[in-house]
């Protein structure tokens, strides 16, 4: 790559090119809306100027004038093409400090003379260290978004109070980065982190825009962490012009086929083998005695699951364990550890909601997967309700659930 200097730059403006990188939506599986990207021209090589932008040791006077400059061709392009698709821009922080935001303020303006609603503006504030500097804007976010302009923020802070953060911000996108995913592996942590991500945004009327896509996968792993929107080299490079808005439909139809497909036979899989174990715990139900113990209500459940299952124990509806542990040891036998009797499990994320479920549906119900602390693997726990105040609890092994289509 051609090393550049930024006076260069700022002398030579006439070759800082905008392109635009489409957003296609999951809903409408069309373009909505293109990223403004900075690129300088030199000869055939175009480089890509992100970094200057990013670069705090240039003066702030260089990046703001460059970037209204950066805005100004934009405009010029979209109203040129009588452009009617979201424009997403981005914007430092700092530069967000300088004169409280007057230069975008003004150019949001003149948008707004030519004719362009702002409600078809994004401008994802940019803040590489402390997310703090974004609260130091916060006035100037809300007065944008009192002009209908949407504001986005990034979700890959390395920040614990990032959802408290969004909570203050209340942005109307949440930016995900994909490139945290090496190649196609698609690790269930991820996935679980994101999921809540959706969630909470969705309470709080934002929408996940999901960046980088690559691959098929990220796009998968995308559609299935809550994706609204979503960008990157899996459906177009940037470009120095605009695209049809159906350009990459097909591609979407086909491939959110096939998502949706993948996802019924899991939910097939699952409640296949929720009424296996169902039909199998109520046949040992019918062979327990009235006068027998927790314990040996246990040790007869997991003898009868043995194919299923390492782990079953009994709680009540407080949570509070009342038998023994039945375990299987290394050779296959049933043990019973009495320690952890009494232990309170209603901390547990959904415990309460599935005892409730429970209770109402008369029905089992069969986890998603989860780490198990002490084996420190994926499993799943089948739970059943004994009667209106125990369940039983079925832990299901890593093992088995990889031998099976659609568990995992």
């Amino acid at each position: 790559m051609i090393p550049l200097d930024p006076l260069d730059i700022m002398m030579n403006k006439n070759r800082v090119i905008p392109f635009f990188l489409p957003i296609v939506s999951a809903d409408k599986q069309q373009v909505v809306g293109y990223e403004v990207q900075p690129y300088w021209m030199e000869a055939n090589e175009r480089i890509k100027l992100n970094w200057f932008f990013e670069d705090r040791s240039i003066p702030s006077e260089y990046r703001l004038e460059l970037e209204d400059d950066l805005q100004k061709k934009a405009i010029d392009l979209y109203t040129a093409e009588n452009g009617k698709k979201m424009l997403y821009f981005n914007y430092d922080v700092r530069l967000l400090k300088k004169q409280a935001g007057q230069m975008l303020l003004d150019r949001l303006e003149s948008m707004q003379q030519l004719g362009i609603p702002l409600k078809r503006v994004i401008v994802n504030i940019l803040c590489e260290h402390s997310v703090e500097e974004l609260l130091e804007v916060k006035h100037t976010m809300v007065y944008m978004q009192s002009l209908g302009v949407q504001l986005a923020v990034n979700a890959d802070y390395s920040g614990a109070n990032q959802l408290e953060l969004f909570t203050k911000l209340k942005p109307n996108v949440i930016c995900v980065n994909c490139s945290f995913l090496e190649e196609n592996l698609l690790p269930g942590l991820y996935r679980d982190v994101h999921q809540p991500l959706a969630l909470f945004a969705r309470k709080i009327g934002a929408t996940l825009l999901f960046q980088g896509v690559e691959t098929f996968a990220q796009f998968n792993y995308a559609w299935r962490s809550g994706g609204r929107y979503y960008q990157g080299p899996y459906f177009q490079q940037a470009t120095k012009g605009f695209v049809d808005e159906n350009s990459f439909k097909d591609k979407l139809k086909k491939d959110m086929h096939h998502f949706i497909h993948y996802e019924r036979e899991k939910m097939k899989a699952q409640f296949t083998l929720s009424n296996q174990l169902s039909q199998t715990l109520k046949q040992a139900m019918k062979d327990l005695k009235q006068d027998q113990g927790y314990d040996e209500i246990v040790l007869n459940v997991a003898k009868a699951l043995n194919a299923y299952t390492f782990r079953v124990y009994i709680c009540d509806e407080d949570g509070i364990q009342q038998s023994a542990n039945a375990e299987k040891d290394a050779e296959g036998n049933w043990l019973l550890l009495k320690e952890s009797r009494a232990k309170n499990w209603s901390w547990r994320p959904y415990f309460l909601e599935n005892i409730v479920r429970m209770n109402v549906e008369k029905k089992g119900i069969l986890s998603d997967l989860y780490t198990d602390i002490e084996r420190d693997e994926q499993i799943r726990t089948y739970s059943y309700p004994l009667n209106d105040k125990l369940y039983v609890f079925v832990d299901i092994p890593y093992a088995f659930l990889f031998e099976q289509n659609g568990l995992l």
